[in-house]
């Protein structure tokens, strides 16, 4: 029989956990740029908003590694899930502002690659949200790094799609610049939720 040592310790899963649901609110504000008539500078608040949110959640992490006398897991490994989920929360605000501070929203419409991008992380973001109350028992999440991944991979295809589309002359050269430094924050968003799905598959082989 296998005994543990590892403490009752709710604290950091709560924390994991409530990080993650953030980048769910992240990528619903992503999506509602698509609706009509919607109230950009809005979406670009709350987007702000939610990431300041993120930012605490983060400290409040780093605070609990620095007093807590023994963790569930290896601290380095607890700093590095809670920067990585960070991470994707600062891409997500930089789409939003971004998308915003340059006018885009005005044109007749974005690419519909952009949008298949957006679909992409907002999949990633409920499957991560979705896996990090299951970290408390290290089970059943095979299936969440294998979907992210497989995630990231789609969202990579859809990237190289819309880079296609913005260098086929649909567009004036500005608005290819602005576009394309849209397109670069919502593939690293995919390959952040795609880190923070490898940290996950780190922590449980280590704690298999």
């Amino acid at each position: 029989m296998k005994f543990s040592f590892r403490p009752v310790e709710g604290a950091f899963y709560e924390l994991f956990t409530k990080a993650a649901q953030n980048l769910v609110r992240g990528t619903e504000l992503l999506n509602e740029l698509a609706l009509p008539g919607v109230d950009v500078q809005s979406v670009s608040d709350r987007l702000t908003e939610v990431e300041h949110d993120s930012d605490q959640i983060t400290h409040d992490l780093y605070k609990k590694i620095n007093s807590a006398f023994i963790t569930p897991f290896d601290r380095e490994d607890i700093y590095r899930l809670g920067s990585q989920l960070d991470d994707v929360m600062d891409h997500l605000e930089a789409v939003g502002n971004l998308l915003y501070l340059y006018g885009l929203t005005q044109l007749p419409s974005l690419p519909r690659e952009m949008h298949e991008l957006i679909a992409v992380l907002d999949q990633q973001a409920r499957v991560t949200a979705d896996a990090m109350p299951r970290l408390r028992a290290m089970k059943d999440l095979d299936d969440y790094w294998i979907e992210c991944n497989r995630l990231e991979n789609e969202g990579d295809r859809a990237y190289r799609m819309l880079l296609v589309r913005l260098f086929s002359g649909e567009y004036d050269a500005l608005t290819v610049l602005k576009m394309k430094e849209v397109a670069d924050e919502l593939e690293a968003a995919c390959d952040a939720f795609e880190h923070v799905a490898n940290t996950v598959e780190t922590i449980a082989v280590k704690e298999s």
